[in-house]
């Protein structure tokens, strides 16, 4: 599933190729640095974000959950990480079209922006995968988000995007543990979506890491 990052980042370049042209043709550039400041502001969320539907990129997602990791272990609070996928995409795609399939991904997208609370991060970590960092949360208190964001997505009108359209999504979770680094949390999570999509459409699979060994003699 394409993710049209090029599109937007040639409007930048395009606008700022003319603000180039216009300084050399003219001297100078009627508010120069306030056009200049809005650019940055483009460039930086195209680093951020992904374009097609307006969550966090892989790259920023990881980001945040290293600096949530971090701050876990300071403060030894547990938090969650869901991962989702949406049933059928390939088959939408298939049947329906790109045009289809990406109003599909955006329309999860505004659902999940619009639910979630303002502590919490959402990312695109794939082509059909979403990333959901959900900070001081613990595996139960996530499986009440998760079902939640379900019933907000199945009661989108999904008939008006093509008809007998219905969606729904798997979802892995997993905890935090001690040794855990970004990609060791995502593998876990990604891990327990693929039990989830073995047991059918819209099925959840929680995945905790297991407990460190216990040695005696580290309590001598």
């Amino acid at each position: 599933m394409p993710t049209d990052s090029q599109q937007p980042l040639q409007h930048a370049r395009s606008q700022l190729t003319r603000l180039i042209e216009d300084i050399k043709v003219h001297g100078k550039q009627d508010n120069l640095v306030p056009n200049l400041e809005q650019l940055l502001k483009q460039l930086d969320s195209l680093t951020e974000h992904d374009h097609l539907t307006g969550a966090y990129n892989r790259r920023t997602l990881l980001s945040y959950l290293d600096s949530e990791l971090a701050r876990s272990y300071r403060t030894g609070h547990t938090f969650t990480l869901a991962v989702i996928s949406i049933d059928g995409l390939e088959l939408i795609l298939e049947q329906h079209g790109q045009a289809v399939a990406k109003q599909v991904l955006q329309m999860v997208a505004k659902e999940a922006l619009t639910m979630l609370r303002t502590l919490d991060s959402f990312g695109r970590v794939a082509a059909n995968e979403f990333a959901i960092i959900m900070p001081t949360t613990w595996l139960d208190q996530s499986l009440k988000a998760i079902a939640r964001l379900k019933q907000r997505v199945s009661q989108c009108d999904w008939n008006a995007v093509a008809p007998g359209l219905q969606i729904s999504f798997c979802t892995g979770l997993t905890t935090n543990a001690i040794k855990d680094t970004p990609d060791i949390m995502l593998q876990r999570a990604t891990q327990a979506l693929q039990l989830a999509k073995a047991k059918g459409k819209d099925s959840i699979t929680d995945i905790e890491a297991p407990l460190p060994e216990y040695r005696p003699e580290e309590d001598e």
